[in-house]
């Protein structure tokens, strides 16, 4: 799986697209944002819809570190986000 990495506000986040699949399997993509490692790691998620290619790796490679940043500004913490882990 591709992974991007950025630093954000002094931080250094490694970014996935999730795998998780909603209704909107072509036009709406998740992207999970990691930075730490154990009780310190922080998981951030986010969706965004591609605005070329239909693949979740190369969309994520064609996302520049100012649309990534933008991305990251509207992500939500994971703790409640099925893309990162959690089941209900």
């Amino acid at each position: 799986m591709p992974t991007r990495h950025i630093s954000i506000d002094g931080r250094d986040w490694q970014v996935y697209p999730s795998g998780f699949l909603t209704q909107y399997v072509g036009d709406e993509f998740g992207l999970i944002f990691v930075s730490g490692k154990g009780d310190a790691r922080e998981v951030r998620v986010t969706r965004y819809s591609p605005m070329g290619t239909r693949s979740r790796e190369q969309s994520l490679a064609q996302l520049d570190d100012a649309q990534l940043h933008d991305l990251f500004r509207a992500s939500q913490p994971g703790a409640r986000s099925p893309e990162a882990g959690y089941r209900s």
